[in-house]
């Protein structure tokens, strides 16, 4: 007889990996990943604090913080900003896609996934909508306001090039 936080061979999840004993909501989930999935909040909320993507959340995050800052200090000159940035912005970026894709799967595919040792089912409504739209509006500008000064960093240092070797 298997535990109830153990994964079994029937079971759509890998083996091995824990599955609370709690039930899991979608809107939650969707929630969670929406407003705090840059930490990995809903990885945890799902998966336990064992999960490592949660935790790689967690550090991407922290990195691009510090990205951030150093960009800001130097006025996006730094290459070692852009690069601890990156991480930043695909922690926040997966987040925000998360949300979509937890909040637009069926209740039914929901259930047969998170919560094959309870009875009770997934009843999702409206409020999932919202989350999966205000996700995919603020992730959508987030990734366009990235690109655009990712371009325009990258157009205003080839016109600089330009100068120095035109002089």
């Amino acid at each position: 007889m298997t535990s109830p936080s153990v994964a079994t061979q029937s079971d759509p999840k890998p083996a091995g990996k824990p599955v609370p004993p709690y039930f899991r909501s979608k809107t939650l989930t969707a929630a969670l990943a929406f407003l705090f999935g840059s930490i990995g909040l809903h990885r945890f909320y799902l998966y336990g604090l064992r999960d490592k993507y949660g935790w790689a959340h967690i550090v991407g995050i922290v990195m691009g913080a510090f990205g951030y800052l150093l960009l800001a200090a130097t006025e996006r000159g730094s290459l070692l900003g852009w690069m601890l940035a990156l991480p930043g912005a695909v922690s926040l970026l997966a987040a925000f896609l998360s949300a979509i894709v937890y909040g637009l799967r069926p209740d039914a595919k929901w259930d047969a996934q998170f919560n094959t040792h309870t009875d009770r089912q997934s009843r999702s409504g409206w409020t999932v909508i919202f989350v999966v739209i205000f996700s995919l509006l603020i992730g959508a500008f987030l990734l366009m306001t990235g690109l655009a000064l990712t371009f325009q960093t990258y157009f205003e240092g080839q016109v600089e090039a330009a100068k120095t070797l035109s002089q």
